[in-house]
């Protein structure tokens, strides 16, 4: 008997130990700071219309960021020139405490009055609303790189000069027209005399990649029997100058390299 009294003690002892040794657990519970009609966005311009914009979230307590189509600023306010006449509107993205949320800011550019960068001329030349069309710098057969395949790690180390020999892509005769006529305007031909396709673009001057959205690039489709490019129309910028444009991309089908050249129509 007085052994299993003590047996009962010890074992009394024991959970109380345990249960005394696990501290109790605070839970902490997110609560949102405000709701989306509590976020403050305001854009400024340097100059009256002009196309320096100044963005900024001035709500305390919230965090995200900004896309301005040209790119992303993972800060609350971000400073940049603006390439198009006309209405744009600007999104900021952030968290409210326990939910995300999204809020756009519209702001009229009147007027160019600061400079772009030089990529944005030579890709639309200098009349932005008019544009620039750009067409294959070779034809097929000629022997010249215009569209190959390349190494996956360099543009320029040709396997397959499919364009310039015997397999030409199936708009070699086609053109493409940048511009920024009240968007950033994006027209595809694809043989002279066709119809157009319109679609859209992104210069992204810092990372150099040019994001077209609708029709692809030429030679960026399907051509029968192989496919090329990129089809989410992403294409890093090799060379962007006033006489030529080379487009690449690292992992086209076949895990290869596949590399674009071309140069303003008209000139040779």
């Amino acid at each position: 008997m007085k052994n299993k009294v003590i047996l009962s003690l010890f074992i009394g002892l024991l959970t109380f130990s345990f249960f005394s040794c696990n501290p109790i657990e605070k839970r902490e519970v997110l609560e949102n700071s405000t709701n989306i009609d509590g976020v403050t966005l305001v854009a400024t311009q340097s100059t009256q219309g002009g196309n320096e914009i100044t963005l900024e979230m001035t709500t305390p307590g919230i965090t995200g960021y900004w896309d301005y189509t040209l790119g992303k600023a993972l800060t609350n306010k971000v400073t940049f020139i603006w390439p198009i006449p006309g209405t744009a509107t600007f999104t900021y993205t952030g968290t409210l405490g326990k939910e995300f949320f999204s809020k756009t800011i519209d702001v009229q550019v009147d007027q160019l009055d600061h400079a772009l960068d030089q990529d944005w001329y030579d890709l639309v030349s200098d009349n932005t609303s008019e544009g620039k069309t750009w067409v294959f710098a070779g034809a097929p057969g000629d022997g010249t790189n215009y569209w190959y395949m390349s190494a996956p790690y360099n543009w320029a180390e040709l396997w397959w000069n499919a364009g310039g020999g015997d397999m030409p892509p199936i708009d070699v005769n086609g053109s493409m027209t940048f511009d920024l006529d009240g968007a950033a305007n994006y027209i595809y031909l694809a043989e002279p005399g066709g119809t157009p396709e319109v679609g859209s673009y992104v210069l992204d001057v810092k990372n150099q990649i040019l994001d077209v959205n609708g029709p692809n690039i030429l030679g960026g489709g399907i051509t029968p029997g192989y496919d090329i490019g990129n089809h989410d129309g992403v294409y890093q910028i090799i060379s962007l100058t006033e006489d030529e444009m080379i487009l690449y991309v690292s992992d086209n089908s076949w895990a290869t390299g596949w590399t674009w050249h071309f140069k303003p129509e008209g000139t040779k």
